[in-house]
């Protein structure tokens, strides 16, 4: 909150000026609560009557903060029109997350103005800023491309391969892909992708929007300016023009998915409620999927409650990391976890500065990221203990529901509707808090200077 004083009729008063990044939180809360009065019409539900405030609540929150996580079955509980809420809350939801999260990453990359850079991106309607205006557009344009080209490959698949109508095929085709690339986990089967374990042709595509997604804005276009440089001169390689944000997401991405499939194949491989019915690449197939949900997307092809207790172990550490920046991932990100990773080397090296590909981290770096890690781990313990008092349940299955529901994955053991209202009523406020809260803290922490003309005398406590 700024403030501004302003002399009317002699008297001094203050006008205040919302931050803009408080805009982009409200504006977030506005669609929210808009989403939830939709909801709650009697046209959006099957059945006489309309949603119940806490069901319409709940679900436009989830769809908004593209998380995934229900209290009622998408399929059957929703009407045609209730879903086309549920998409567009979606798309809105995704869409302003990249917008906002590029312009404050292009803030803080060309040290601009806070308030200009950040409020065009929180105004549309703000285009003065040449490179903001561009930004946003590129932003719809890339986001369109994507989800169109995966709606026609998961359309031809629904039609061709399951025999369904035309209409029927390209809906399912358009909200999965606009579900996938948003990394919302929303579904229109009861049991999300479980029909769908083994058939590549739904799987992968959906798999792909989803890490594409992940990645963010600002990847994408690199990788795209990468791809056509490389048609232009095939014999040119080199990745020294790529950003250090661009490497560490693209090199996390792929680490975090190697290892999640490895992980979540190895224990599940003889589980005969998830994984051990299916042949080999089957397993294999499915437990790359599983990975990747893991990056925030919340689709399931294998039932989540009957899983060991040690992939649920590991799913919580990947969805706590989350996804690149800018993107339609939640998390941490996966940049505040190398930078964590890249610290702990360095002190175990004895070293002094963190260098990472070749360039010295900014020890302001060190401390967002320390921040950012510590603060979500406080939210995630209090939630955890907060539903621990209110049910019976186990701590490892609440803290997973915590972590999906701050991380925005949307992954469950399913147990969310069974929840009592106050514990909806938490991951309701842990998914708002995990969608725009490491964003928001961010930016304030990255963009705010605070000039100091002393430095007090140093020392040092005893640390281990």
């Amino acid at each position: 909150m700024h403030s501004r004083a302003v002399r009317v009729g002699g008297n001094t008063a203050k006008r205040y000026r919302l931050h803009p990044a408080q805009v982009v939180v409200a504006g977030f809360a506005v669609t929210v609560l808009v989403g939830t009065a939709l909801l709650m019409l009697p046209n959006a539900r099957v059945g006489p009557g309309g949603a119940s405030f806490l069901e319409a609540l709940f679900t436009a929150t989830s769809a908004v903060c593209v998380t995934g996580l229900t209290v009622v079955d998408t399929a059957v509980y929703w009407t045609p029109f209730g879903q086309v809420v549920i998409v567009l809350l979606i798309q809105i939801g995704g869409f302003g997350i990249m917008s906002f999260a590029s312009v404050v990453g292009l803030a803080i990359s060309r040290k601009l103005s806070l308030r200009s850079r950040m409020t065009a991106a929180a105004e549309t309607k703000s285009v003065g800023f040449a490179d903001v205006k561009g930004l946003v557009f590129g932003v719809v344009r890339i986001s369109l491309a994507i989800e169109i080209t995966v709606a026609l490959v998961l359309s031809l698949r629904f039609m061709l391969g399951y025999g369904e109508p035309v209409g029927r095929a390209l809906w399912l085709g358009v909200f999965h892909a606009v579900s996938s690339f948003n990394n919302a986990g929303f579904a229109l089967f009861s049991d999300s992708l479980m029909g769908y374990a083994t058939d590549a042709w739904i799987c992968l595509p959906i798999s792909a929007a989803i890490i594409l997604g992940g990645l963010g804005f600002p990847v994408i276009v690199q990788l795209r300016r990468h791809l056509r440089e490389q048609a232009r001169h095939p014999l040119r390689w080199s990745l020294r023009t790529w950003t250090m944000n661009s490497r560490i997401v693209v090199a996390g991405t792929i680490t975090l998915l190697i290892l999640g499939t490895i992980c979540i194949t190895a224990i599940e491989w003889s589980n005969v409620n998830t994984l051990g019915a299916l042949d080999w690449p089957g397993k294999l197939l499915t437990g790359f999927f599983q990975s990747v949900q893991t990056r925030t997307a919340g689709f399931n092809s294998v039932d989540i409650g009957q899983m060991d207790s040690a992939s649920l172990l590991g799913m919580d550490v990947l969805m706590m990391i989350g996804g690149g920046p800018a993107g339609t991932a939640g998390g941490i990100k996966i940049t505040t976890f190398a930078v964590l990773f890249f610290i702990l080397w360095t002190e175990l090296r004895g070293q002094v500065a963190v260098n990472v590909f070749g360039k010295r981290l900014s020890r302001a770096v060190h401390r967002e990221a320390l921040t950012i890690a510590l603060l979500a781990v406080g939210v995630i313990i209090a939630a955890t203990a907060a539903l621990m008092l209110m049910t019976d349940l186990s701590m490892d299955v609440l803290m997973f529901e915590a972590i999906s529901a701050f991380a925005t994955v949307g992954l469950s053991t399913g147990i969310t509707a069974g929840l009592p209202w106050e514990g909806q009523l938490v991951l309701i406020v842990l998914m708002f808090i995990g969608r725009l809260g490491p964003i928001t803290i961010g930016s304030a922490i990255a963009l705010r200077e605070r000039h100091t003309t002393f430095e007090l005398p140093k020392e040092r406590p005893i640390i281990g």
